[in-house]
C-alpha cells in the first residue's frame, strides 16, 4: 500500500492489527512488489522466481494479520515466526532478482524487510511470553 492508501486505512478503520508497524510495512511491500514481479517474470532467468518473490512478501502481512487474530502469545509467537521466515525468504529472492530490478530498487526493498526483521525479532519474545486469556488450570 502506498503512504496515503496506508493513512487512510489506519484512520478509517478500527482495526487494531493496523497500529502495527510491521504489518503496515508487510503490506506497502506487498502493493510495490507486483511490479517487481511482473519485471521478473519477463526475463527468462528470473521468469521462475517473480511467483515465489511475490508469494513470500505476501506471506508476511498474511501470518501477521493472522498471528494478531490468535489469543494466545505462543500461537502469535509461532505465526510472527512464519511471517519471519517469509521475510528472510523475501531478502533472498530480492538479491537474487538485482541484475534485474537494479540495485537501488532492491536496497529500498531490502531497507523495508530490515525494519519487518528487527520488529519481528522484538516482538516474537514478547509474544512467546504473553497470555492475553488467562489458562484455565
Amino acid at each position: 500500500m502506498s503512504e496515503s492508501a496506508t493513512d487512510s486505512l489506519s484512520t478509517s478503520s478500527r482495526d487494531p492489527l493496523l497500529r502495527m508497524r510491521a504489518y503496515r510495512v508487510a503490506s506497502e511491500l506487498v502493493e510495490e512488489v507486483w511490479n517487481d514481479a511482473e519485471k521478473l517474470r519477463h526475463h527468462a532467468a528470473t521468469e521462475k522466481i517473480s511467483g515465489q518473490l511475490y508469494a513470500a512478501v505476501g506471506s508476511i502481512a498474511a501470518n501477521l494479520g493472522e498471528g494478531y487474530s490468535h489469543s494466545s502469545g505462543r500461537d502469535r509467537a509461532r505465526f510472527f515466526e512464519y511471517a519471519l521466515g517469509s521475510t528472510r525468504e523475501s531478502m533472498v529472492w530480492f538479491k537474487t532478482a538485482q541484475p534485474v530490478l537494479g540495485a537501488d530498487l532492491i536496497r529500498d526493498r531490502l531497507d523495508k524487510l530490515e525494519e519487518i526483521r528487527r520488529l519481528l525479532l522484538a516482538i516474537i519474545p514478547r509474544e512467546r511470553g504473553r497470555l492475553i486469556r488467562p489458562s484455565r488450570r
